[in-house]
Formats: structure tokens, sequence, C-alpha cells
């Protein structure tokens, strides 16, 4: 054991405090400390079984920015390494993966966003902008309605048009959406530019579209799940994601067939209850309001070194907007004939604008970059190891 420790201060050349590494000087220190940590765990290797980050981290003897990033955003932040390591606080060296992983992950969204500014507001205060925004679009779509005299009105057979026109709803959000895609794709290339991984065969898109799809790294070390806010493991952040995730991408495709019925089929909305976008729609906005309560629950009750304390209104403030666009959206379909449907499409119509105007920078960003860095994962397993470290 005191060969190994030694071997371990030789390869994080350790000096004492825990954000100094001196074969990065020059590295911001979220950056340098991970670059440590990583120097260390490369000498113990006890948790290379645990998940993509450890394998990917043999294939490495110095860690630059470049593969930090990347191995930040591949680290999906279960915690079973921090409770596995015997050098973890308050040991000297204080190794903590998933903290430092969280740290340099929550940098990459504003490093690789477009505007950086906006980035770093909505880092430091992701609840309140988030809730303001949505409540500053909500309230002029009312007073919009207050002026026209229909605020209290109800709509024949519950039409959303006779509220808002489609041509205005669909010149509002039409630019957002766009808005909102065009950052995600420029932080997608700055970081596919960074990361240079070589071609993608089609086995690795296969391999990292499977651990998207199942979320396969949250199920721990032993496959067992998470740790949130103690060392027992659960499948509970698992489950809430996969109910956010799909529900979202449920929603998304209600309204992609809606957009069908419409220029398509010239057929307007409202659809009835049993139509494919009434009941695609209805699924996901469950699927969202369940997993963002589970999701906004273990995240106020994380354990405090399993995670970046200072990324809190970050997190909050998408789960939040989600949460709000889900139940606001339930309500709509559930109360569309009566006369408070104008003012619930007003809050609901907030809530999607708001939300996607913050997608590029908030939590929302971590699923594309985690998606690629995956991806970078599977093609550089199928390349041959230089440094013979380890067997993939």
């Amino acid at each position: 054991m005191q060969a190994l420790e030694t071997l371990i201060e030789q390869a994080g050349e350790w000096t004492g405090t825990p954000v100094t590494n001196a074969a990065s000087p020059l590295l911001p220190v979220p950056e340098d400390e991970a670059s440590r940590i990583l120097q260390i765990c490369n000498a113990c290797r006890y948790c290379e079984g645990f998940c993509a980050v450890f394998p990917a981290m043999t294939r490495r003897l110095e860690f630059g920015a470049a593969d930090v990033h990347y191995l930040a955003n591949l680290c999906h932040n279960c915690g079973a390494c921090l409770h596995a390591c015997q050098y973890a606080p308050p040991h000297e060296f204080a190794v903590n993966v998933p903290q430092t992983m969280a740290s340099v992950r929550g940098r990459t969204y504003r490093l690789y966003a477009w505007p950086r500014a906006f980035a770093a507001l909505y880092e430091r205060n992701g609840l309140v902008l988030a809730l303001a925004l949505a409540a500053g679009i909500a309230l002029f779509l009312i007073m919009a309605l207050a002026l026209r005299g229909n605020l209290w009105q109800a709509a024949a057979g519950g039409a959303f048009y006779d509220v808002f026109p489609h041509g205005l709803m669909a010149g509002i959000f039409a630019p957002v959406f766009v808005f909102a895609l065009g950052v995600l794709g420029v932080d997608l290339r700055r970081f596919w530019r960074e990361a240079d991984p070589g071609p993608a065969s089609g086995a690795a898109l296969a391999e990292a579209g499977g651990a998207v799809a199942t979320l396969r790294y949250l199920g721990g070390g032993h496959g067992e799940g998470c740790n949130n806010d103690s060392d027992r493991f659960s499948l509970a952040r698992r489950h809430c994601h996969h109910a956010t995730a799909y529900g979202f991408l449920l929603c998304f495709l209600s309204t992609c067939v809606a957009t069908l019925y419409h220029y398509a089929f010239r057929l307007e909305a409202p659809y009835a209850y049993t139509s494919v976008p009434a009941l695609l729609g209805t699924a996901g906005g469950i699927g969202i309001a369940l997993g963002t309560l589970g999701l906004g629950w273990l995240n106020l009750r994380r354990h405090p070194l399993q995670g970046d304390l200072a990324q809190k209104p970050m997190d909050l403030g998408f789960i939040a907007l989600l949460l709000v666009v889900a139940v606001s959206g339930l309500a709509l379909m559930a109360l569309r004939t009566t006369a408070a449907m104008p003012i619930l499409l007003a809050l609901h119509l907030g809530a999607v604008i708001a939300l996607f105007l913050t997608l590029p920078y908030g939590k929302f960003a971590h699923g594309p970059l985690r998606a690629a860095a995956l991806l970078k994962w599977a093609i550089e397993r199928r390349q041959p190891n230089r440094l013979g470290l380890a067997e993939d």
C-alpha cells in the first residue's frame, strides 16, 4: 500500500495543495484540479471498470484542457467512484472525481456557448433568470390579450388560433427554435473540433447511440444505480432522467405531427383528445412532470461532495422551466374549452419560449455534449492503444 501511495504521489506530482498540478501550470483551476486527480487515478486504477471515463483515462499520461473537457462530459456523475475511492476526502489527496468533473463540465457549457456572456449569466442566476424570463413573456402576452378584451373569453371548441393566430405563434417560436438549434450546433462544433476524435464508423455510432438511449452509465459502477445523498445505490436518478428525456421527445414529436397535420393535411388545432398529437403531448407532459419532480427532489437532497454546488441555480432553473412547461401544457389540454384557456395559453407559450431561449446555456447542453463525448469514446476504443496501459 505504501508503494502504491508513493507511485500516486509521483504520478500526480502532488504538492500538498488541492488545486496545484506542476504538470499543467497554465490550466484554469477546475481543469488543473481535474488533471491532478486524473493522474492519481491513472496510477491507482481501482475504478477502471466503473464507467467509460476510467478506461479512456488510461489511454493518456498527461491531461490537457481538451482531454479534461472530454472526460468531464463523458462522466455521468453517478458517484460510484467517490465511495469506492480510498483517497477521497478527508484523505490528504482529496480525490473527488464526480465533483471535479461536474465543475469542469459546467465550465464547458460556458466555454463552448455563443455568446459566452449569456451562459455566464445563466450559470450564476439560472433559477431566477429562467422563471423571470418565462413570467415576463407570459405577462406580455396576457397584457396583449387584455387589451384585445379576450383574456377570459372561452374560444369555440378550444381553438387556440382564435386567441393567438397561427402565423403569430409560428412567427414568434420559429426564430427562437432556430436560435437554440444554431447555438447548440456551435457548442457541438467547438467541442468536436477540440476533441478531434477522427471518423466515426457505423459500429461506433450504434454503440454511442445505445449508451445515450439507455443512459447506460447512470447504472453506477456495478449497475446498481447512482449514489445521491449517501453511499446507497439507487436507480431513481436514471429513471427520472429517462422520464424527462423521453417525455421531452414525445412533446417534440407531438409538435412535429401537429405541424404536419396543419400544413400537409390542412387540419387545424385543436385536435381531439384521442388524436396522435394530443396523445403524444399528454404522455410527454406527464413524463416531464414526473421526471422533473424527481430530479428536483434528488438535486436538493444531493450530497455536497457528489456535485458542484455552484451549478444548483442553473440545474434548478432548467428543471423548474421544464416543470412549468409540462404542467401548463397539461392544464391547457384539460381546460381548453373553458374561460381559463387564453391565460393558460399565454403562460404555456411564455414558458416554452423561455425554455428554448435558455436551452443552449443551461443543463440541456450536457445532453448533446455528453452524446458527442460518448461517440468520441466509441471511436477511440476501436483505435490501437498506443500507450498499452489497458485492454478495452
